[in-house]
């Protein structure tokens, strides 16, 4: 973000002695800055300016309300002040993604605008302009996805992440009405970049599951990956499928390929179909094969590849 109000804020931290640029950009050093005046003084550490961050910053940078010694181009240290976190009065429906951080429980244009770049990004949420808990869930996997701090809190860094991914998507990158997007029915669809969006009428766990996926669509191969821990440097072929399971609530705990001969429902799904035995797997969710073989750029493939050899297997229902 960006304004007169981030200058104020580059000044009050150097008057508190972190000594920040006063440019008005909240970048990489004011963020740092911002994350140590909050460890040092006992807030949580999320880099994000809210009510407890500027109090705590006045009451020591300008106990007395007085205007010290101001750094140059802070003409006025009055402006700061915490983002809003109510929702956006009536009539003020046309906020631009970035204006305001964006928490659980706000809503507004800005929150639809926030979960149609989710969705282009791979994690598909409803289009409501709430902030709730699935929208939280889905903004903590794009940014464990994109290696960024687990907040939940839609912060300048998680939105330029966004606009990276979600305007190579579209024709004019911009924000625009929401009811002309059309989402895909029936078929998931894959992106340029490797993720995969989910279709519009996919069972909710069927879209938890591409979900799953994508954050370690990526990721690279590694034997025995993901069995030892959820939270792995690499996956291997059956350590991939059961991720993107396990967080849909579909498995418990990781197996090798062999264990899901016998896995859940035999047959093909109608959403979701695993192909497994003794040396490899993969599976197919929504028309989309996610298979370490062939991953290039990730796991999310279009093209098939012939099941001879493997058993088919479903969860019920599904």
């Amino acid at each position: 973000m960006s304004g007169q109000d981030v200058r104020v804020l580059q000044d009050f931290l150097t008057r508190a002695g972190f000594s920040t640029p006063v440019g008005g950009d909240f970048g990489p050093i004011t963020f740092g800055n911002v994350k140590k005046f909050e460890k040092r003084n006992g807030l949580a550490v999320d880099g994000v300016v809210d009510a407890d961050f500027v109090a705590k910053l006045r009451a020591i940078a300008d106990p007395k309300g007085a205007r010290t010694t101001t750094a140059p181009g802070a003409t006025d240290t009055t402006t700061i002040a915490a983002p809003t976190t109510t929702t956006a009065p009536k009539g003020r429906v046309g906020r631009t993604l970035g204006a305001r951080v964006l928490k659980k429980g706000m809503s507004g244009q800005d929150v639809r605008v926030l979960q149609d770049y989710l969705g282009r990004a791979g994690f598909t949420a409803g289009i409501d302009g709430s902030f709730g808990p699935g929208t939280l869930r889905l903004v903590k996997r794009f940014q464990q996805a994109q290696e960024l701090p687990v907040t939940g809190v839609v912060d300048a860094t998680t939105v330029a992440s966004l606009r990276r991914i979600g305007d190579t998507t579209s024709a004019g990158g911009a924000d625009f009405d929401m009811t002309t997007v059309a989402a895909p029915v029936g078929r998931a669809k894959l992106l340029s970049n490797g993720l995969a969006v989910a279709p519009s009428d996919a069972p909710q766990v069927v879209k938890d599951v591409i979900a799953a996926g994508n954050e370690i669509a990526t990721k690279p191969y590694v034997y025995g990956g993901g069995h030892g821990k959820w939270q792995d440097r690499g996956y291997d072929c059956s350590g991939s499928v059961s991720y993107a399971l396990h967080f849909a609530g579909l498995l418990e705990e990781s197996m090798p390929s062999g264990s899901f001969n016998n896995w859940e429902e035999s047959g093909r799904g109608q959403w979701i179909t695993t192909y497994s035995h003794g040396s490899h797997m993969y599976m197919v969710v929504a028309g989309l094969r996610f298979d370490t073989s062939g991953a290039d750029p990730s796991r999310w493939q279009t093209e098939t590849r012939s099941s001879s050899g493997f058993t088919a297997r479903h969860p019920a229902g599904l």
